[in-house]
């Protein structure tokens, strides 16, 4: 888009003020807002902040930092606050001298992208995130149904919500596919139409902010959090993802027995070696790991399969003649991840695999929950890591990660991380005064 574009898209749409949107090595949505009559110069200079301030960004004698919007990114949000509606665009974030800012997430993503760029490659990723919504009560939260895997429960207050948030996605031009309820309870899930890497990262902000807006509209609460209830399903963020060379899949082979080119066996062999090195992107959290156990339909074992859902990577199956759809399914990632490190992290261990020519194992297409661990070793079939601080371990000692982040970020989001981990290991839970107290 152009700068007369966006003005003349504000002027139609009575928009007062633009919201400039970045994320901190976590993730987290960040955004300062400029008036309307500032537009032109956001535009052309970018709009500066105080970079010290941020998680994983600056130190405080190199606070200065500046946001440079991508104009592509223009869009009018669709809320309203008194008789104006709020524009928003996505930004990059730069330094003063106007280079890029190495420790910006979108950067990493974008950095990543270049890679592909010399062949002509293009990726692109499909995720479904799932989510819960839930009823707040003082100090708890309640679910709001009890339905399971595709119910259809009436015109209950998810579907409603559900069906409320496919329509504003839509009416902002986020294409989606699908929406269902998922197997745990109070537990949803929009899926979103395949797009470009970049544009799909700054999709999934996007869509995390209007389904939490939506829901708070209603008077009810949205969450991404990995497992906020105990002894049912998460939330996990399957990533359908494909390499493309103009209107090709480079992934698909109509010889091989499983429609997979010898790029798509090296990709998806990258990311399998290079798994454990990226888990502390896609999931982040502590408690990404409470997700991450057998027995609750989310992966923990280091194989690949087709029909295989017990399998970290899983080729789905396409109808004949759909060769475009030929792509891999990579299950680990919760959606609170970052979405920019998670795809840059898959991405790059994608290309490290090709770059090594790595050979694929045969898919495991039993369920591997039930193998022991004599036949786990057997078959070679390694484990994601089981907590935070392993995953920790395994990204302090990666040079893969500490090459694709950016030593800066590297080092920041290990901090970061440290100390989420030292905070949560000194708590004392209720199972703890549960199960102790009384007999202790």
């Amino acid at each position: 888009m152009t700068k007369v574009e966006i003005k003349k898209l504000c002027k139609t749409h009575n928009v007062n003020s633009v919201s400039l949107w970045f994320t901190d090595v976590l993730g987290m949505l960040k955004s300062v807002s400029v008036s309307i009559k500032e537009i032109d110069d956001v535009i052309e200079n970018g709009k500066f902040f105080d970079g010290s301030s941020i998680e994983g960004f600056a130190r405080i004698e190199e606070s200065d930092l500046l946001l440079q919007p991508d104009l592509d990114t223009f869009l009018v949000l669709p809320f309203e606050i008194g008789d104006y509606k709020i524009g928003r665009l996505i930004c990059d974030v730069y330094k003063p001298n106007n280079t890029s800012f190495t420790n910006c997430p979108r950067g990493v993503l974008k950095r990543t992208l270049q890679k592909l760029s010399r062949p002509g490659y293009k990726m692109y990723c499909g995720p479904e995130l799932e989510y819960f919504y839930l009823k707040e009560n003082e100090d708890q939260h309640d679910l709001i149904d009890r339905g399971k895997y595709f119910d259809m429960l009436g015109i209950d207050e998810g579907t409603v919500l559900r069906e409320k948030t496919l329509s504003t996605l839509e009416s902002i031009g986020i294409k989606c596919e699908c929406t269902h309820h998922e197997v745990a309870p109070s537990s949803h899930e929009i899926g979103l139409k395949y797009a470009e890497a970049l544009k799909m990262a700054d999709q999934v902000m996007t869509y995390r902010f209007i389904v939490k807006a939506v829901a708070q509209q209603a008077g009810f609460h949205a969450t991404f959090m990995p497992k906020p209830i105990t002894g049912i399903n998460g939330s996990g963020m399957h990533v359908h993802q494909s390499l493309f060379k103009g209107a090709k899949n480079i992934f698909y082979d109509k010889q091989d027995e499983y429609g997979l080119s010898a790029i798509a066996k090296f990709y998806t062999a990258g990311l399998l070696k290079y798994s454990r090195e990226i888990t502390l992107t896609t999931n982040q959290w502590v408690n990404s790991y409470k997700r991450l156990v057998p027995g609750y339909e989310a992966p923990t074992y280091i194989a690949w399969g087709r029909a295989n859902r017990s399998a970290l990577v899983r080729i789905p199956a396409t109808r004949p003649g759909k060769a475009k759809a030929t792509r891999v399914e990579y299950r680990a990632p919760d959606p609170a991840c970052n979405p920019y490190l998670a795809f840059a992290s898959m991405l790059g261990a994608g290309l490290q695999g090709i770059k090594e020519k790595l050979v694929l194992d045969k898919p495991a297409e039993d369920d591997i929950y039930h193998l022991s661990k004599e036949e786990l070793d057997g078959r070679k079939i390694g484990v994601l890591p089981d907590n935070l601080i392993e995953a920790v371990q395994e990204a302090e000692e990666s040079k893969f990660l500490q090459d694709l982040l950016g030593e800066g970020l590297h080092t920041k989001l290990l901090e970061n991380k440290h100390q989420e981990w030292d905070e949560y290991r000194i708590q004392v839970s209720d199972y703890e005064k549960k199960r102790y107290l009384p007999i202790l």
